[in-house]
Order: structure tokens, then sequence, then C-alpha cells
């Protein structure tokens, strides 16, 4: 195998698929990255076996062939390299040379056959849906912070999407806030079905979407595959072509009834500007405590306060105008669990709902977004 490559194309095609190989890896070829060169693309994959990812790369293949290299160790001698043109000839054994285009620069790195490396899992397309990438991201932005990061609730450490109804859903919790957005979607009987996707992966997508405008998510009830069509203005710039494909296990088991968590009544709902009240709620964080965790709001007469206190450091008020003429009502809540939708959404208005200090608070928005958040005991 040889090949010369634009050195920055060749970075940024390494950094697709970095994130996926662990510091930890349980055998040396999961360190390693497969190097593909045939026509006039390098494919460059990597797995952990429970995910793997490959994207395309445009490069001058002179030689096809492939080799595995350590794709941490490969990615620091490319970014080093002086030279934006960089040459690979892997044609001898499993060494590979690397020089760039002045030859004042030259490696040898050892790697492992290509024959050695773990195919990426492939499965008939049981459930296929073509959506915008877009889209995916927003939703997915719209409720990630609220997976768990307790590994005693596995479950619950990912994203919940649901297919059917006619819309696509998604959903995550840790048990103390629910998060849940939807979109409309044809969805046939047959094509209908959900999964949850692991916290890793749902990293992973958040990172790889926005290059293109199409996504294709195909899944089984063991697997599931995004493929993320690159845009071609996109690919100009980035050397990326074609799609990034990401393959992924999904978290075996059934997912808690969410439904049963959203408040069925709420006695009073008023209109907020997001931004103002994220910045209030962060303000008044800032005299908060590990111990005392919590900010306390205030309804009454069109007037939202916003206070936080702790005996080490002090207190804080805030005060935002709102339409609000029912009755007075306090109740306090997490400032982190509070701030989280409060900027992972884009609306400039959002809804609040509440009914008393025991009672849940509720994110609403006029599309299909909702955020749930139990309330702590008033002290």
């Amino acid at each position: 195998m040889k090949f010369k490559i634009h050195r920055d194309h060749f970075v940024n095609g390494l950094q697709q698929v970095l994130n996926v190989v662990g510091t930890r890896a349980t055998m040396p070829i999961l360190s390693n990255v497969l190097i593909q060169a045939e026509g006039d693309t390098l494919s460059l994959t990597t797995t952990n076996l429970d995910l793997g990812i490959r994207c395309r790369i445009k490069c001058e293949v002179e030689q096809p062939g492939g080799i595995t290299l350590p794709v941490r160790r490969l990615a620091t001698i490319v970014r080093a390299l002086p030279d934006t043109g960089v040459e690979l000839d892997a044609s001898s054994g499993n060494q590979a040379k690397i020089t760039c285009s002045s030859g004042g620069s030259e490696f040898r790195i050892m790697g492992i056959a290509q024959e050695e490396f773990p195919p990426l899992p492939s499965f008939a397309d049981q459930h296929v849906f073509n959506l915008q990438q877009g889209d995916i991201l927003s939703m997915l932005k719209s409720v990630s912070y609220a997976m768990s990061s307790d590994e005693n609730r596995y479950i619950l450490n990912g994203v919940y999407f649901v297919f059917g109804d006619e819309k696509l859903t998604l959903v995550a919790t840790d048990g103390r806030r629910l998060a849940l957005t939807g979109k409309e979607l044809e969805v046939t009987a047959e094509n209908a079905g959900n999964f949850i996707l692991p916290a890793k992966t749902v990293t992973e997508l958040e990172r790889l979407l926005g290059q293109g405008e199409e996504l294709k998510i195909t899944f089984t009830d063991r697997q599931v595959a995004f493929e993320i069509r690159i845009a071609e203005d996109a690919a100009d710039s980035s050397g990326l072509t074609e799609s990034i494909y990401l393959v992924s296990k999904i978290v075996e088991g059934n997912y808690p009834n969410y439904r049963q968590v959203i408040p069925k009544e709420t006695e009073s709902r008023i209109k907020i500007e997001r931004e103002l009240m994220a910045e209030c709620v962060q303000r008044a964080a800032l005299v908060t405590s590990d111990k005392n965790n919590s900010v306390k709001l205030k309804l009454g007469n069109n007037l939202l306060e916003i206070s936080g206190s702790s005996p080490e450091v002090g207190e804080s008020r805030e005060r935002m105008a709102i339409a609000y003429e029912g009755k007075e009502v306090q109740v306090a809540f997490n400032p982190h669990f509070l701030m989280d939708p409060l900027k992972a959404l884009n609306a400039d208005e959002i809804y609040f709902e509440f009914k008393d200090e025991l009672s849940p608070g509720v994110f609403k928005t006029l599309d299909d977004f909702l955020c749930v958040i139990m309330p702590l005991r008033l002290s």
C-alpha cells in the first residue's frame, strides 16, 4: 500500500475515528486504526467491539492495500509533520514509512496485518429511517444532558429512541429529571421499533452530526448503525468524502415507562425568556455549595424571584418580571437541572409549569419538548 495525502485531511480523518479507541484496549489490535487505500479514497476504521466507526478521505493511491497502525501515535506524528504533503508507504511487511513532501521528516511505525482487525458488524436492514442530521442533532442536545451516569442503573445510561405513532421520540432520564422531545415522522407498523443508544455513542453522534444534511438510521434488536452523509462543500475543506459510518451495540433491556413521570396536571403556567432565566439561575447559584446545592423559585404577583444561599458563602437574589397572577408558590430545584435544558434549547421563549413545592416543575416549548424536574425539599 502506498498513497499521498494532504496532512490536514489525514489529521481530520484520524480525528473522526480516534475517540472510539479506549486508552486501555483489551487487545493490541483495538488500539489500531485500519487503513485501506483503494481508488482515490482512504478508509479509516476503529472499533472497541461495542462501538465502531469508519470514514473516508480523498487521497492519491499509488498502490492499493491495507495495514493497521497505532491510531494515537499516528495522529500525533501526522499532526507534527512540517509540510502539508504526506506520503505513507506500507508495501513491505507490517511496517509503514511516513515522509513529508520536503523529505525532511521520515518515520517508520510498526503495525499489525489488516487481516487481524475485527470487521465492523453488518446486518440486514430490519428498521430503516432517513432523516435530517440537523433535526437529530438538536433533538439529541435537548435531551442528552438528562442521561444517567450511574452504572448501577445501566438501562438509563443512554437515550431512548422510539419510532412509532407517526413520530420519533427521544427520551433521557436519570431518575431525578426527564427530558423528552419528538418529531413527526412517517412510521409504518412493520418499521416501528425502539432502542436505547448508549451514552458513549450519543456523545460520538453529537460530535459527528452536522457535516451534511442526510442521515440514515438502521437498527435491529441488538445493534444500530448511523450513516452520516458528508456534504460536498464540507468535503472540499475537510477531505472527508461519501459518509461516516457509526455502528453501535444497543443497551439491552426494557426502558422504564417514562410517561408515568410526566405530571398529568399542573396548576400554573408562565412564559419566560429562556436566556434571561438561564442567566438569573446561573448567578443565583454562585453562592450555593455542595451541601446547599439548590435555588428557590418564588412566584408572586407578576414576579419570579430566584434565590440561592449557603451558610459558608452567603445569599443571592435575582428578579424577573413575568405575567403571573396566581397564588404565591415557592419551590426549590438543583440549579444545574434548571440550567441544562435552558442552555440546550434554541427557543427564545419557553413555558414553565408548576403546582406546589412538592410537585415537579416542567419546562415546555410550543413544539414537542418537555423536561420534568423533581423538586428539592425547601430548607
